[in-house]
């Protein structure tokens, strides 16, 4: 027998409510629909954005990347993955390969160091601290374009500053052409990206060692702990979360590079500063090999991706899992 108050399982849940929890349960049900369809009109926007201006250009470079395609009319001469054959049979774009290991390598080894002692430096109580902070991070600012003509005079062959510098100092063999030399252009390149790309990732650190416990550098000082000591058992561990996002970043700048190479050297000379960004562009928009070129793009993004996933699934795992662990602990 069922009460007269209670629901009827066989009729659905609204059967024999009274009036009042009727009435909730339909205000209920409306504020879930409000509440949803607020979500989305929030969402669609960046939704319709993020189809039209990424996902459909991907998808058209992979499908562009099967013709033999001159960038004007629909692609339809269908030449298979003949483009990503002739691709790795191309001394050019091997060498970008290479040339991007060097950076990434370079990059870990010297720029993300350097950028953390620098940091480490600057969270110390200096007088005049906040200044050299703004020096330091002031030509990440600077767009890619005006850094390339600043350091293109700056290192021009004879009459740039770095040639007068080296001359007033007595070193005057160790100038040259800087960028026009295929054994230095890659050094001095890197050099130039340095300057420009070390600051952000000073910050990141300079963030991320503001945000330590003091009382864990304390407890060590008290213990006896030197400096170096403090540093490698308190700090470095506490800053590994920041040191992955910046080494990912770091990553993922060096295999996308292409601002400053095309404004300084274009690739050159002789291509020995070429990265996969430049050679994209030089198929696609010089040389009007717009299949090929998406082939190129393909490539570089399944780069990327690989890398992407592989960085999240072998290193990043903990600090998503934590951030996974604090978000389920909030909603409680």
């Amino acid at each position: 027998m069922t009460s007269a108050f209670l629901p009827d399982k066989r009729s659905g849940p609204a059967v024999g409510l009274p009036p009042a929890a009727e009435r909730a349960d339909r205000g209920r049900s409306r504020r879930r629909a409000r509440d949803w369809l607020t979500a989305v009109g929030f969402q669609l926007p960046a939704l319709v954005l993020f189809v039209a201006l990424v996902l459909l250009p991907m998808l058209f470079a992979l499908y562009a990347a099967l013709f033999r395609w001159g960038g004007f009319g629909m692609p339809s001469d269908y030449v298979g993955g003949d483009n990503f054959t002739r691709l790795f049979q191309d001394d050019v774009f091997l060498g970008d390969l290479w040339r991007c290991l060097v950076l990434v390598a370079l990059s870990l080894a010297l720029q993300l160091p350097f950028a953390l002692a620098m940091a480490v430096l600057l969270n110390q109580r200096l007088r005049g601290r906040a200044v050299y902070r703004m020096l330091f991070f002031a030509p990440y600012v600077l767009s890619e374009a005006i850094t390339g003509v600043l350091f293109g005079m700056v290192f021009a062959p004879g009459d740039g500053l770095a040639d007068h510098v080296l001359g007033a100092v007595g070193l005057d063999g160790l100038g040259g052409e800087w960028f026009a030399d295929p054994s230095s252009v890659m050094a001095t390149l890197f050099l130039v990206m340095t300057w420009k790309y070390f600051g952000f990732h000073m910050m990141l650190y300079l963030a991320g060692l503001q945000s330590l416990p003091a009382e864990l550098t304390e407890a060590a000082l008290i213990d006896g702990a030197n400096a170096w000591q403090r540093f490698r058992n308190v700090t470095l561990p506490l800053l590994a979360p920041t040191l992955r996002i910046s080494v990912f970043l770091s990553v993922i700048g060096s295999i996308q590079l292409f601002d400053l190479v095309w404004v300084i050297t274009q690739g050159g000379p002789d291509h020995h500063s070429e990265t996969m960004a430049v050679t994209m562009f030089q198929f696609g928009f010089r040389r009007y090999q717009a299949g090929y070129a998406s082939a190129v793009s393909v490539v570089m993004f399944g780069i990327c991706l690989v890398f992407a996933l592989a960085y999240q699934r072998f290193v990043l795992r903990r600090d998503l899992e934590g951030a996974t662990t604090t978000m389920r602990g909030n909603g409680k």
